[in-house]
């Protein structure tokens, strides 16, 4: 592999600055203490065709794989949009993952092409309250009446729900057996919006990402076309597993682009700001921690990338996915909360932004699986010690 960014790829990191440059941490942070969705950002990035980087060109999109999907959210991050900006644009690249891999021809005309230039908004329901961590344990449930599914049951932590227009919804369409713990799970790809009289949407207040909503949602009697369900009866979980690496290469992008942000806020007030006659950057205590964080963030990047290869050339990135999804989020805490230092008394004030960027790199740590799992993970896969659970 090569370390150096193809022509294309700066061009994309170029024109994706460009576009967050109209949209500083003034409008995040106004975002942020409002509660309100950021569709301006949006519907510039739906503008430039960004919806679509890793849809089919024949379906509208620009065919890019996760190595390009990975530069679009880390600079968006780093922009000082940090997890809002990025919760608010990553599932277009990656929810339709499944649909673009294993739907039919007739499902993905009937959704792509909107996906890509923008018109759809997409969300996802898969986690529920009494599962968490352990998806075997979903208990919304599916089930076949001729040509539709009649889907009751509730999700959580459903983003964007508020907005969207589809969902790729992951439900129970045979009870649950000990044999087979992931069995009889369905994957849909359907039509959604919280005013569907069978739908009830309520949001979930959270510490962070004020301008990307996350929601409970409660399904009673909800009706799903059956050509609206992704591949065979009982196989979704396999085919959501099939992305779940690419979801963890770009949390480990979302992470890193925050910790840049609060690195480069941090270096900048450690320059202007004066204190016993001197600039506090020019003190080790000040210099160390930072230049430590960027060491770490700069490691993680070149792991992302690696990751990223691995996963675009059909090769097994696990591992790499994993770790790089484990380091960059534990750094970018670090690097967050090590910037909210430097600036003191005020790095508690939302004026300076990084109390914001701290609060919203949190998630990353915690979705969507816990390092803790992820532990296990290379614990299991990679060191072969037995399973611990």
């Amino acid at each position: 592999m090569d370390f150096e960014l193809s022509d294309e790829q700066r061009l994309i990191r170029s024109e994706i600055q460009d576009l967050c440059n109209q949209f500083g941490d003034e409008y995040w942070r106004e975002k942020d203490m409002q509660h309100e969705f950021g569709w301006e950002f949006y519907e510039e990035f739906a503008d430039g065709g960004w919806c679509g980087v890793t849809i089919p060109e024949e379906y509208g999109g620009q065919g890019y794989g996760v190595q390009e999907a990975s530069i679009i959210q880390q600079e968006i991050a780093r922009s000082g949009a940090a997890m809002a900006g990025t919760s608010i644009t990553s599932h277009h690249v990656f929810s339709a993952a499944p649909l673009v891999e294993y739907g039919s021809d007739d499902h993905k005309e009937r959704y792509l092409p909107d996906i890509a230039d923008g018109a759809v908004m997409v969300c996802t329901g898969v986690t529920e309250p009494n599962a968490g961590t352990d998806t075997s344990q979903i208990e919304t449930f599916a089930e076949r009446d001729g040509d539709e599914y009649v889907v009751n049951g509730q999700k959580i932590w459903t983003s964007k729900a508020q907005e969207a227009d589809v969902i790729m919804l992951l439900a129970r369409t045979q009870p649950r057996e000990s044999s087979d713990r992931f069995g009889g799970l369905t994957l849909f790809f359907t039509e959604f919006n919280k005013d569907m009289d069978s739908v009830d949407v309520s949001e979930i207040p959270k510490a962070g990402r004020g301008a990307a909503d996350s929601n409970e949602v409660w399904f009673e009697d909800f009706r799903v076309p059956a050509a609206d369900r992704i591949g065979e009866e009982g196989n979704g979980f396999k085919y959501l597993l099939s992305f779940a690496n690419s979801e963890r290469i770009s949390i480990a992008a979302n992470a890193v682009g925050t910790g840049q942000a609060a690195l480069e806020t941090a270096a900048s007030y450690a320059r202007e700001r004066e204190v016993f006659d001197n600039s506090i950057g020019s003190y080790q205590a000040i210099q160390h921690p930072l230049a430590d964080s960027w060491t770490k963030l700069t490691q993680a990047e070149l792991m992302i990338r690696k990751a990223a290869w691995l996963y675009d050339n059909d090769k097994n990135s696990g591992p790499e996915a994993n770790a790089v999804k484990l380091r960059a989020s534990e750094d970018a805490i670090e690097a967050c909360e090590r910037a909210v230092r430097v600036h003191g008394g005020m790095g508690y004030a939302r004026e300076y932004d990084v109390e914001r960027y701290w609060r919203e790199v949190m998630i990353n740590v915690l979705a969507p699986i816990s390092n803790e799992m992820v532990k296990n993970y290379i614990a299991q896969h990679v060191l072969d010690l037995p399973r611990s659970y």
